[in-house]
């Protein structure tokens, strides 16, 4: 294949920690086979981006743990975390303290990223 750039779509968090946890894990993954990977967090994802967020999930179940699993694709991949603008303020994120490599995007910037890569939604 020769297009090996995807963003995912994490729409869920707290909510549905196993969605976020798989969708984290496939990532983390497929960067490790030289994949670039970023993420756009919109919904109740956007929490994902909230510094200390992660390392406070303690109700998960299977996969490897979400702060785990963040750190190395900050860390030792690079990927970058785009949070929905639109989101920020319905879910309560005004003035929060983002993760490194997380940033605040328009909704116009994944459609950007759409049309360049290839897509995966959880």
């Amino acid at each position: 294949m020769d297009n090996k750039e995807f963003v995912f779509v994490i729409t869920h968090s707290y909510d549905a920690i196993e969605r976020a946890a798989a969708a984290l894990q496939l990532a983390t993954n497929m960067a490790a086979f030289d994949a670039k990977i970023d993420f756009f967090l919109i919904n109740e994802g956007v929490h994902l981006a909230r510094k200390g967020f992660a390392e406070s999930i303690t109700w998960q179940k299977g996969f490897s743990p979400v702060a785990e699993l963040m750190k190395s694709l900050v860390e030792d991949f690079d990927c970058k975390f785009y949070i929905c603008a639109s989101c920020v303020k319905p879910y309560g994120l005004e003035g929060a303290e983002w993760i490194k490599n997380a940033e605040v995007k328009p909704g116009s910037y994944l459609g950007e990223l759409l049309m360049k890569r290839q897509n995966v939604t959880f």
